[in-house]
């Protein structure tokens, strides 16, 4: 796979701010396909940096309900792959530099 298909967008929140300063951490959102392999390749690719470790986790669709006019309304919302991205010390990824 290539990079670009491979990771499909970096994550960014509060909490993943502090996890960055604090850990030197990264969260992607990536294709359920790829492996811890696949991901560290592409983030080394990508971004040019050195990946020291590669975590990742498979979040659950979960089931939301809202009660509208119209009635009572239910769906789902889809599951996804994240990567959690710990570089090699002295490394930084700039997600803000690309925009």
């Amino acid at each position: 796979m290539r990079p670009s298909d491979v990771l499909i967008k970096p994550v960014v929140t509060e909490k993943v701010n502090k996890a960055t300063e604090k850990f030197n951490r990264y969260y992607f959102i990536v294709d359920k396909k790829a492996n811890k392999l696949e991901i560290k390749k592409a983030v080394e690719e990508f971004y040019g940096v050195a990946v020291a470790e590669v975590n990742t986790a498979v979040m659950p669709g979960k089931a939301k309900f809202r009660f509208t006019k119209a009635g009572f309304i239910s769906g789902k919302k889809p599951s996804y792959k994240k990567a959690i991205i710990t570089l090699a010390e002295g490394e930084t990824i700039d997600l803000y530099a690309n925009m």
